[in-house]
């Protein structure tokens, strides 16, 4: 297996196997920081910054997951952390917008745009804007959340929860009229 045999030379320290890894996954792990921190040049040194954790945390890498699913870990975790020491605000692309495959309802009326869904993201507590852009923008579910954020699975569903309750008033004011 092509995967499983380049971790185990990066474990060793095997340069070329780091760069065959790196150039596999550098472009996707561009997007996903990109996707958070949304300039171009703050998501290259997120991404290096993702790398060299990889590469130095390779050993706990157990093949339990892919390596690309762990690696987006890393990644989310630095975009965040550069997030929190910017205090930048976070918004998403349309083409980022998932469909959620949960029982809760996410629908907005159709007359609400992208555009002002972003902003209502953007204005969420920083505690509830992280668990909605994991959890409808890159796909995790409540338990990677939780381990990502280290919180646990419970706080991690009222977050949701939370923010979710808080993007609709948002959106609500907004569609009303009554919004800034």
């Amino acid at each position: 297996m092509f995967q499983s045999n380049v971790v185990e030379k990066c474990k060793a320290n095997d340069r070329a196997a780091q760069l065959q890894l790196y150039r596999k996954y550098c472009d996707g792990m561009f997007v996903v920081a990109n996707r958070f921190v949304k300039n171009a040049d703050d998501a290259e040194d997120v991404l290096q910054e993702s790398f060299i954790k990889a590469f130095q945390k390779i050993h706990q890498y157990k093949g339990e997951v892919t390596f690309g699913a762990w690696l987006k870990r890393i990644v989310v975790n630095k975009s965040i952390d550069f997030l929190k020491s910017k205090k930048d605000k976070v918004s998403i692309d349309e083409q980022d917008m998932q469909v959620v495959a949960e029982d809760d309802n996410w629908n907005v009326s159709a007359v609400i745009s992208i555009d002002e869904v972003r902003l209502a993201i953007d204005q969420l507590q920083e505690k509830y804007k992280y668990v909605v852009l994991m959890f409808l923008v890159e796909g995790y579910d409540h338990q990677e959340i939780a381990e990502v954020l280290n919180i646990s699975s419970s706080a991690c569903r009222t977050r949701l929860s939370r923010g979710k309750n808080q993007l609709k008033e948002l959106l609500k004011e907004k569609n009303y009229g009554t919004g800034s």
